[in-house]
């Protein structure tokens, strides 16, 4: 199993290698050569699997035993997915389910990935991330600096997987003013040695940026070791995929039905999991890409027109991690989408890297896009406010921002009369976005132990222009 680059300039690589190198020297993303595919009977015999058994299995097939051997990625798996990582929802779920199914009312299901220590999806990745990292510099004793991007979630939960792990410095740029309180809270008030949160005035797409400029820099980038936890990194997306499997086992009964699954949707890295998970073979009927009002990608796949937005153009939302207009992973569907033509990418992103953005309608990918099962809708403030109170009133469920504009578009798209289920994932505990939440129903989420007076604690942070320079001599001053 070898890795490529979506712009095709770039050497094929090992998948530990995609862990340590994040961005292609190229500045494209890696994807392996082919995806594997499994059988009905395949899929049969992963349904009654623990967590971190079908983890192992549906990562192994990614992974060569020669790179990293299978009984080490096993005890790295089974280190990380255990109920006493993933338990901070303890009320209505099993934490021993790492990501337990709630059944909404009939085919209407919310999978649950917000169990982890910063009670976001993000840290069913991370926290894998986190233990392979370091496994890999023990092993190859290396250092690494990791420069991440966050518009909320993505930061903390890369934070907190990182927390002592050997070997690694992380230095996690942010929008200044941007993220919620509890976000920032769970970011700025970590004082831990090899943690560094910089504040930069812009929002996340500039982070974003600046992330990518200084991992073009091949020369500074292998100099000081650079590394990623965005998911721009391909072990990110690996580790999301599992969860998509999960939760097609949990809410069928037999691996000849289909699902509709719906996805919040910022950067792409979660639904771009979802779509290997299809093209692995996964019955995956629709993936339904739901945006707020940041709605660069639910444009793209009604019109076929890529436009992402500039900064001063960026909506600040009451649902923030998503408030992206440049998703990065959107790199990886259209490499497929168009038939991993390395060259008809490299023009395509030529344009996106200048700010500007491309028109497939009047192409035949536009009419191939209903092959890879996609769809999608957007959200903005009042539908959020109006799903929170919804699932609240109906079904007593509480649920976040993002989650919100999520129900929302799976409304948009369910068949009432059909029988195929319908499957939102949950991005975020509701805690990390109250003042939303207040608003809907009047009364504040509960907090897990522990974490009731996070906004009290003090917070440490750098404030910094939007420069790469900047970026790049604080790195090496630290």
């Amino acid at each position: 199993m070898k890795y490529i680059s979506t712009r095709g300039k770039a050497p094929k690589i090992k998948f530990s290698e995609t862990l340590l190198t994040g961005l292609a020297n190229d500045g494209g993303l890696y994807l392996p050569e082919s995806y594997p595919r499994l059988d009905e009977m395949a899929l049969k015999n992963l349904r009654s699997k623990s967590y971190s058994e079908l983890a192992f299995e549906i990562m192994k097939l990614y992974v060569d035993d020669n790179d990293i051997p299978h009984l080490d990625l096993k005890q790295i798996i089974d280190k990380t997915y255990t109920k006493n990582i993933f338990s901070y929802n303890r009320e209505i779920q099993d934490p021993a389910d790492i990501t337990p199914a709630t059944k909404v009312k009939n085919n209407l299901y919310m999978l649950s990935l917000s169990n982890g220590p910063t009670l976001a999806f993000k840290d069913i990745a991370m926290q894998f991330l986190g233990n392979i990292f370091e496994y890999l510099l023990k092993k190859n004793n290396q250092q690494l600096n990791i420069l991440g991007a966050t518009s909320g979630d993505t930061g903390s939960a890369a934070e907190y997987a990182m927390i002592g792990k050997k070997g690694v410095n992380v230095y996690m740029l942010s929008p200044q003013g941007k993220m919620s309180a509890f976000q920032t809270a769970q970011m700025y008030s970590l004082n831990e040695n090899n943690i560094f949160n910089i504040a930069i005035q812009g929002v996340f797409d500039d982070c974003q940026d600046i992330v990518k400029g200084v991992s073009n820099d091949l020369k500074f980038k292998s100099k000081n070791n650079i590394g990623a936890v965005n998911s721009i990194n391909w072990g990110r997306i690996i580790a999301q995929i599992v969860y998509y499997f999960k939760g097609y086992f949990a809410v069928t009964n037999n691996s000849d039905e289909m699902v509709d699954v719906t996805v919040p949707s910022g950067n792409f890295g979660n639904i771009c999991a979802g779509h290997i998970a299809r093209m692995m073979g996964l019955p995956i009927r629709r993936l339904i890409v739901a945006t707020n009002e940041n709605n660069v990608l639910d444009e793209f796949y009604r019109t076929g027109v890529y436009k992402p937005r500039s900064s001063d153009q960026t909506f600040h939302t009451s649902s923030p991690s998503m408030d992206i207009s440049k998703a990065s992973n959107f790199e990886r569907f259209v490499f497929d989408l168009l038939d991993r033509d390395e060259e008809q990418l490299r023009d395509l992103w030529s344009k996106v890297d200048k700010g500007q953005g491309f028109d497939l309608s009047m192409t035949n990918y536009f009419g191939k896009i209903k092959n890879f099962g996609f769809s999608s809708s957007s959200s903005n403030h009042e539908y959020r406010v109006k799903i929170i109170k919804q699932m609240f009133e109906e079904f007593g469920l509480i649920i976040d921002t993002h989650t919100a504009d999520g129900f929302k578009a799976a409304y948009d798209h369910m068949d009432e009369s059909s029988d195929i289920k319908m499957i939102v994932l949950e991005t975020a505990l509701p805690t990390k976005f109250e003042e939303t939440v207040i608003e809907a129903i009047g009364q504040k989420p509960k907090r897990p132990a522990g974490l009731e007076d996070i906004e009290k604690l003090p917070q440490f942070s750098v404030n910094m222009d939007n420069s790469i320079e900047n970026v790049k001599k604080f790195i090496e001053s630290h």
